[in-house]
């Protein structure tokens, strides 16, 4: 299962039915699970964890230092879920001393020429488009989706079930649910197909859509439209994730776009 022309350094763990193709370099320090595919031309450094089933396309370069002068060589991670598929020339970089380990999800799909830096943390299923970048310390949720070409700011956090117009540049939090885009990237409307697709139902997504009517066409600015959500909408899991993603923004928010006018 390994070719012979793979490089790979004694102490590396995998498991027994991993495949790694030619010229694919392995560090010592690896741990890969069983059933990944390793394709050729990959270069996967220390501290890279790697679950099961996780495809990597020839030219990936996985755990890598990170691009950060305050990176002095501390041990930290690079760890990527089970099933994630990651596509051509794709660069991961390992985290720093600020959390000691940049993370992958389950079921992710990272496309080609995509670039991940230091101390990330993508959780489950989410997708990004090719030549898409993320700086360090940004944080993306369950499900959502950064169309191909996007940059994205460091420490931003983007919510569950976002989708991101291509060719976005993102400097603030991206509550979730919603559609961002134009330029500069504003709220656009509520991700209703993806949340369709993945079995909301009429009754929720209307609901939350009347909680970002409240936030972005009221003219209340996010502290009274948190307050005046949380007074006037009933109780749900959506609603008080939408809360606390917004109280908690370090950033601010994305602001919206009503009437070809920002509000």
């Amino acid at each position: 299962m390994i070719n012979k022309l793979a490089n790979i350094e004694p102490g590396a763990k995998i498991a027994d039915n991993v495949v790694v193709d030619s010229f694919a370099t392995i560090y010592k320090d690896v741990e890969i699970g069983p059933g990944c595919w390793i394709g050729p031309n990959v270069v996967i450094m220390n501290g890279a964890r790697i679950g099961k089933n996780v495809k990597i396309f020839p030219g990936a370069v996985i755990s890598g230092d990170p691009q950060d002068l305050k990176f002095k060589g501390e041990y930290t991670t690079t760890e990527i879920g089970d099933n994630t598929i990651i596509r051509e020339y794709v660069t991961i970089n390992k985290g720093t001393k600020a959390n000691e380990k940049t993370v992958i999800g389950k079921d992710c799909m990272i496309m080609s020429y995509v670039h991940i830096a230091h101390d990330c943390v993508l959780k489950d299923r989410v997708i990004m488009g090719s030549y898409a970048g993320l700086a360090g310390e940004v944080e993306i949720d369950n499900w959502a989706i950064v169309s191909p070409g996007s940059l994205v700011h460091q420490f931003v956090k983007i919510g569950a079930h976002v989708m991101i117009q291509g060719g976005s540049k993102v400097g603030k939090d991206v509550p979730p649910y919603i559609l961002a885009g134009r330029e500069p990237v504003t709220f656009t409307g509520i991700n209703s197909i993806g949340l369709r697709r993945r079995g909301f139902n009429n009754e929720t997504i209307f609901a939350i859509q009347e909680a970002y009517r409240i936030i972005y066409q009221r003219g209340l600015n996010i502290s009274d439209a948190m307050d005046f959500v949380e007074a006037n909408l009933p109780a749900s899991k959506e609603r008080d994730e939408i809360i606390l993603f917004s109280r908690g923004s370090k950033r601010g928010i994305i602001r919206g776009y009503f009437d070809g006018k920002e509000t």
